[in-house]
């Protein structure tokens, strides 16, 4: 297992108004996304940090997310987006960390725009979403074939992600 800091981004939030700039860098210890769209953030920092990119989120505000191998890319996650806070007390510190964990609309009506996003691909769990969402009567003995042809017409994308 690497070090924290090998293993996490950065997301970097900048505004500026007329009067006050404002500059955030939080750790990201989980990332889904393709392209310019991030359909899942994962961050901690302090409470401050965290409400300012909770405000950006609700915003549709553009981040700049570095990777841990250094690469960086404008990313954000549309309209609709979702956000879950939470707090992680340590006993070393006097305040706890604080968590939020953003979901684009896309993955959190997954399945119901035309097209479903796993976590991870493995065919039999391929199989399981693809019958449940799409409401079809599936024998498991099918699977391979379906997939195949899924696969086969590349019908299936890897996104970027950290974590």
């Amino acid at each position: 297992m690497q070090n924290a800091h090998l293993r996490h981004g950065l997301l970097g939030y900048q505004r500026a108004t007329e009067k006050i700039s404002t500059r955030i860098r939080v750790r990201v210890d989980r990332y889904l996304g393709e392209e310019r769209k991030a359909h899942l953030l994962s961050v901690f920092g302090n409470d401050s940090d965290i409400g300012a990119i909770t405000a950006a989120v609700h915003e549709e505000a553009t981040f700049t997310l570095t990777f841990p191998d250094g690469t960086s890319k404008e990313v954000a996650l549309g309209e609709n987006a979702s956000c879950y806070k939470g707090s992680i007390s340590l006993t070393d510190r006097k305040h706890p960390v604080r968590h939020l964990v953003a979901a684009s609309q896309e993955l959190h009506t997954n399945g119901g725009v035309g097209r479903t996003i796993l976590l991870r691909y493995q065919r039999d769990e391929a199989w399981a979403t693809l019958v449940s969402f799409q409401g079809l009567p599936g024998e498991p003995t099918w699977a391979d074939h379906v997939l195949e042809v899924v696969e086969k017409e590349e019908r299936i994308k890897d996104l970027d992600g950290i974590g």
